[in-house]
Formats: structure tokens, sequence, C-alpha cells
């Protein structure tokens, strides 16, 4: 993953990396699912809480699980485009790369779009922003690495998140060790922190 450093934000300057401080407000996003019991469990988990997130749907995965994305809808969470087969945008041609994106968005019908990985050429970033709101992030969980423990994962998050932040988590299997134990504890520690939460 492509960690927002000055010089990546410089390559993409009109992705949106953080929103505005104004109020102490932060934004959950979700990659890669939908995916059963981890996606549903998410969900359950934002239920909870009564807060609304914004998951970046594969497009082979809705295929594979149509009707856990209606129920991401169904839930009043926004959608967006991470491709069709999370492709990587560095090592696909621009054709390709965008053709996947349109099949992608024939099921997800959302303006929104984020790069698996972070990662796309200067050609498919002119592309896409003609049409989509590309959304990166100024907070990385990394709960998608293996090699990082539940509680450095929910380490990076506190210690980063700040009013305006868009927090980055993975609804997949090799983020789901992570991911049960980073989540609930972040919200509950932004919340008592006085913040609210908002979809995109």
């Amino acid at each position: 993953m492509v960690q927002p450093t000055y010089l990546i934000k410089a390559i993409y300057p009109k992705a949106v990396w953080r929103k505005s401080d104004e109020a102490k407000k932060l934004y959950l996003t979700f990659d890669d699912g939908p995916i059963p019991e981890i996606t549903e469990w998410v969900l359950i988990v934002l239920k909870q809480y009564n807060i609304k997130a914004t998951f970046f749907c594969v497009g082979d995965n809705i295929v594979k699980h149509p009707g856990l994305f209606q129920k991401i809808i169904d839930e009043q969470h926004s959608v967006g485009n991470h491709t069709f087969n999370h492709l990587n945008g560095w090592k696909t041609h621009s054709f390709e790369y965008m053709h996947n994106i349109s099949k992608c968005n024939d099921l997800v019908q959302s303006s929104l779009f984020r790069p698996p990985y972070g990662k796309m050429k200067k050609a498919q970033y002119r592309l896409l922003q003609k049409n989509y709101s590309i959304i990166m992030w100024d907070v990385l969980s990394g709960d998608y690495d293996k090699n990082t423990s539940p509680e450095k994962c929910l380490d990076n998050v506190i210690k980063n998140y700040r009013a305006g932040s868009i927090v980055l988590f993975h609804d997949s299997i090799k983020a789901w060790e992570r991911l049960q134990y980073a989540l609930p504890r972040f919200i509950e520690h932004a919340l008592h922190e006085g913040y609210s939460f908002e979809k995109l």
C-alpha cells in the first residue's frame, strides 16, 4: 500500500486524502469486500455504534456475493469502485485498467474510486479524475499486513487520526484478525474523544 507522503500527494494533487478539519468528523473506509462473515461483521459493528462508513468494493466480489453488497446499500453506507479484479495500476496497461474500472462501475454505480494499493499511472489518474472523485487516505491501519500485530494496527490508527481523517481498513480475509481487534477499539476511542463518523 502507498503511504500518503508529500511526494505521492503531489503526483495526485486532486485526489482526496483528507476532508475538512473544521469539525471533529472521521471517515471510516473499507477496501476489498464484500466478503462473507467479515463484511457482515463490520456491518454489525457499525450498526452497534450507529455510524456510517464507505466501502470500496471489488467487482468480482460483488458478483460472488450480491446479497451482501445490497446489504451494505440497504444499511445506507456509501460504496465506491475498487476495480473489478483489484488491479495494480502501475502494473496494468491503461486501457485494460480503465475497462476493468468501468466493468466494476456497472455494478457499483458510484462516482467514488479508490485505486488498489493506492497505485495509478499518471495517465490513469488524468482519465479517472474526469469522472470520479478519487478517494485516498491519510490514516493507514496496516490491517492487511500479516507481520503487523493487532495491537500495532490499533496503534497505527490512534496515533495518526485527526479531524477530517479518512481511515483505511480492509474487510478482507488477510486483514480479519487485526480488523476484529482494532476496529471496535478505535471507534470507541474516537467516540470517547468527541469525534463522529460520516460516510463519504
